[in-house]
């Protein structure tokens, strides 16, 4: 007979302890990842012409089913609002959230999830009609402001505005697309929220000359994929996904070149990509789950560039996101 043990929870109350499968485990039975993620703020996560998701966030995704499952398309997207994108991580429906979610203390210690890095350091701004002149956010007392429910931006607002002294009235939406639609309707003066977001918003605008996003950045948005907590293989494998596109980046290793690199004679070059040592086993994958990631994904540059920075529509600045040695804070610890 199976013996089961019975665990406390509270006062009175007993349930069966059961023997939880990992999510790596879950995730290789079902031969699939599922990856929350925003259903449509170009740049980070948004279905194409082809109704296939592209961005930023969902090329994580795509490196950890490279890394998971040896192949980056194995990866479901599932898409959620602001609200919801939590409770489907808690609940399981997800196995990572990469969704342009903030890491905060409240996040990372009361919600029962983690996050394994930084993929965008980003910043709440402001974006208002250019025919309103304003130069500031200084100039914004009494403003109409837009923004979104569920997010981070509310108590930023809240703050920036009492520290200086200024009164503004709050306009909230459960979703981007109806805060971007009340701004372009003139429901509100200033739209507010990452400023990543704010540039993709702009590009959705009928005109985008009609609108200027504010050259000030009032909070720090560090924006990364997360996953449930009391899992360490999986957060060790989600972590060092992204690592490992930031350590190719640095070491020269691109979507183009990752075979020529397999020759290469530099240690850390060999590290990387399997050639010497094997640094997947302990996170239970393959000895090539790096090459898979660089080779199917691509380094941190590649993604950068294509979905956000100078190959995209975007053309954002590297900025913060440019690697510690390029003058910005990008930095993975080394694989060895």
């Amino acid at each position: 007979m199976k013996t089961v043990r019975w665990l406390g929870v509270g006062i009175g109350v007993l349930v069966p302890a059961m023997a939880m499968a990992s999510t790596l485990e879950t995730v290789q039975e079902r031969d699939r990842v599922r990856c929350g993620v925003n259903a449509a703020q170009p740049g980070f996560s948004s279905l194409d012409d082809d109704d296939q998701y592209r961005g930023l966030d969902t090329d994580v995704c795509r490196a950890i089913a490279a890394a998971a499952l040896g192949d980056a398309t194995k990866v479901d997207f599932v898409p959620l609002d602001s609200v919801e994108r939590f409770t489907a991580l808690q609940s399981g429906e997800v196995d990572v959230l990469s969704r342009t979610t903030t890491w905060t203390s409240s996040r990372d210690t009361t919600m029962g999830m983690n996050f394994t890095g930084v993929s965008y350091y980003d910043g709440q701004a402001f974006m208002v009609a250019s025919d309103l002149g304003v130069q500031s956010a200084k100039e914004l007392d009494g403003a109409a402001v837009c923004t979104q429910s569920g997010t981070t931006s509310e108590l930023n607002l809240s703050d920036y505005f009492r520290i200086n002294g200024m009164t503004y009235d709050a306009v909230v939406f459960d979703a981007p697309e109806q805060s971007i639609a009340g701004f372009e309707a003139g429901r509100c003066d200033v739209l507010s929220s990452d400023a990543s977001q704010l540039y993709a918003q702009r590009m959705q605008l009928a005109d985008p000359d009609m609108a200027v996003v504010l050259p000030e950045i009032i909070s720090k948005e560090p924006l990364g994929p997360a996953v449930r907590q009391n899992d360490d293989q999986w957060f060790n494998l989600v972590k060092w996904s992204l690592f490992a596109m930031l350590n190719a980046e640095e070491l020269g290793i691109t979507q183009a070149n990752v075979d020529e690199q397999l020759n290469s004679e530099n240690p850390d070059v060999m590290r990387l990509l399997g050639q010497d040592g094997d640094f997947g086993e302990p996170m239970g994958i393959n000895t090539d789950w790096a090459y898979q990631i660089i080779k199917q994904v691509g380094n941190y540059a590649d993604i950068f560039d294509r979905n956000v920075g100078a190959d995209s529509d975007f053309k954002i600045a590297r900025g913060l996101n440019a690697l510690w040695k390029d003058g910005g804070i990008q930095y993975a610890p080394p694989i060895r």
